[in-house]
């Protein structure tokens, strides 16, 4: 990355932005596939934002490393939700920080915050900034001084590596690309591959309880923290590092999750993993989506423990071309560092065949050259091309944005007809687009994680945008879709955070003693506070 600079308003790097008769020709074969789209259009340049003057100035201790430049400060302001890039590719930048901090170690780090809450100012620790809930964005309540961002991009190491506990010792600040070079250089991988993976960082998962791609066993950060390091205006948080402890609520377990509003996570023990030398995985189809569902449930209660365990509907399975056909398909793998994988993929293609599943393609059967034309292949260039082409259905006019859940399975097939039926109606009126016929806005579904209770449904929405009042346009959406959620008995959240987007729904979720403990601990570890004010709870 070095000697790049990252884009001000969206996803990637600035050499990554298509040209405007690049957009155009996109435009046109967007709206033949998906009947709507508007005419290209540009982002404001960066020169042509304008943010209000600072309100801080900080203390001449803290010079070298908090600044107030432009680029800073507008790149700083915004998460990567989609209301988000919009408002950057807009160049509306209504909360921009007033200061970006940018320590280079804990004592630096432990002076901004020593001197934010002198000021009064809000704290905002950054991650990769990657939010997709507004949990980066210094929206505030009135009373502050001013907000002061937090960037730990310079804590970027790997520490140490214990081969005999299999752990490492990492530091917050450090984006998933540059932690797996690191940890590859000891024969190891930390196994966790946010969809964010590329900009988004350690303290960032953590922070956030961040899932990751494996759709099995160990599908959340959770499950890989060993022990979690963190500053708090009240003084330095470290657990003691264990395998494990029955000794009281956990420490670890208050951070995970904590969303930056009891402390700045510096660097964590996490358990890591032999990289795989075994890897298989297959396409599956089925008739419904009702069925693959049955079949999935089933894999997950069987044991059998696949890495990757996606069902996509039939809608997104033909957008995406993992399916020719109108057919649900299942995106199915195994992997291991030490032990062939067909013996677990033959039993799965067995399972999945007792409820109607056909095998469409296996990574075994595909030639060199072919890795987009089988389900498989289709569907992971899909996956990791989709943030960048979100930026680019915002130049052309098309709301594409996300929600995710999770649900048991007793109650899944009621949730999901309700949640996709209100998501429908609310795309349709927010839009002013037909609900039927070729032109109508796409809802569409897939499982990213399943486990033996319960899938984990994340939503996806292409609908034409309102110029000019996308981000209303998507709230209206936002607001009906969650409240089908919440009222069915679905979780607000399952792997994107709370942030600031989602609080109103997350206040309905949590138990109302829970939400006093956390406030209470919120006021012992930062009584003045700064941290992230307006994430979890008001201070």
């Amino acid at each position: 990355m070095a000697g790049r600079a990252r884009k001000h308003w969206g996803w990637g790097f600035e050499d990554q932005q298509p040209s405007l008769a690049d957009l155009r020709a996109t435009a046109a074969d967007v709206r033949g596939r998906l009947g709507f789209g508007g005419e290209a259009a540009e982002p404001v340049p960066l020169d042509r934002i304008e943010l209000p003057s600072p309100r801080l100035e900080p203390p001449g201790s803290l010079a070298g490393i908090v600044t107030s430049d432009h680029r800073e400060r507008v790149s700083h302001a915004l998460g990567k939700a989609y209301r988000d890039v919009v408002r950057g590719f807009r160049g509306e930048i209504r909360h921009p920080p007033d200061l970006v901090a940018r320590p280079r170690d804990e004592p630096e780090l432990e002076a901004v915050l020593f001197w934010c809450a002198e000021a009064g100012a809000a704290a905002i620790p950054y991650g990769g900034g990657t939010s997709v809930v507004g949990g980066v964005e210094p929206r505030l309540a009135a009373g502050y001084a001013g907000a002061v961002t937090i960037d730990l991009a310079a804590l970027d190491r790997v520490l140490e590596v214990d081969p005999v506990s299999r752990a490492a010792r990492i530091q917050a600040g450090v984006l998933g690309p540059q932690l797996n070079r690191q940890l590859a250089e000891h024969d190891l991988t930390l196994r966790h591959f946010p969809q964010s993976f590329e900009y988004s960082s350690l303290g960032g998962w953590i922070a956030t309880r961040a899932g990751g791609h494996f759709a099995t066993v160990w599908t959340h950060i959770d499950d890989l923290v060993e022990a979690v390091r963190a500053l708090t205006p009240s003084g330095a948080w470290e657990s003691r590092r264990l395998p494990g402890s029955g000794a009281g609520p956990s420490p670890d377990r208050m951070l995970i999750g904590s969303e930056g509003i009891l402390g700045v996570i510096t660097e964590a023990w996490v358990r890591v993993h032999r990289r795989p030398e075994h890897k298989l995985s297959a396409g599956i189809a089925f008739d419904s989506f009702a069925a693959g569902a049955d079949a999935v449930r089933a894999l997950a209660q069987s044991g059998l423990n696949p890495a990757n365990c996606r069902l996509l509907d039939e809608a997104e399975s033909e957008l995406t071309h993992a399916s020719e056909a109108a057919r649900a398909t299942l995106v199915l793998g195994f992997e291991s560092p030490d032990q062939p994988v067909d013996g677990p993929m033959g039993l799965a293609l067995e399972l999945a065949g007792d409820h109607g599943g056909e095998p469409t393609s296996s990574h075994e059967q595909r030639a060199p050259g072919d890795e987009q034309r089988d389900a498989v292949g289709a569907w992971r260039h899909a996956f990791l091309a989709a943030p960048y082409l979100r930026d680019t259905f915002v130049a052309i006019g098309v709301l594409s944005e996300t929600f995710e859940t999770a649900i048991t399975w007793d109650r899944f097939a009621d949730f999901h007809a309700t949640v996709t039926e209100t998501a429908r109606r609310a795309v349709a009126e927010a839009s002013g687009a037909p609900d039927e016929g070729d032109a109508a806005p796409k809802v569409m579904c897939r499982f990213t994680h399943v486990y033996p209770d319960g899938p984990a449904p994340y939503f996806t929405i292409l609908a034409p945008a309102r110029r000019g009042s996308e981000v209303e346009q998507w709230d209206e959406i936002k607001a009906a879709v969650s409240d089908a959620v919440i009222d069915a008995g679905g979780t607000i959240t399952h792997h994107h955070a709370v942030g600031r987007d989602h609080r109103p729904w997350y206040d309905r979720q949590r138990p109302g003693p829970f939400a006093d403990a956390l406030r209470a601990a919120k006021r012992e570890l930062d009584p003045a506070g700064v941290l992230n004010p307006g994430v979890l709870v008001d201070p």
